[in-house]
């Protein structure tokens, strides 16, 4: 119920309309870390792995089912 910013360096990886509307799972009990002067308040988890040479990054995104805000068990 609460809003936050988390900043992350997925540009490279993602566009941001296409996580417009996706569950992204993320690490919200971390203090707020200041950075590039904005406070961000969580980490987004993610998987990389290297393909053909090329390092690939997946955000971990849960499906529609799956409200926002519910917990990891």
């Amino acid at each position: 119920g609460t809003d936050r910013t988390i900043l992350s360096g997925i540009h490279a990886y993602y566009e941001p309309e296409e996580l417009v509307g996706k569950t992204l799972i993320a690490i919200t009990n971390l203090p707020p870390r200041p950075m590039m002067g904005i406070e961000s308040c969580g980490m987004l988890l993610s998987a990389v792995r290297d393909f053909e040479g090329k390092e690939e990054l997946h955000l971990l995104m849960l499906d529609d089912s799956v409200p926002a805000g519910a917990q990891l068990c």
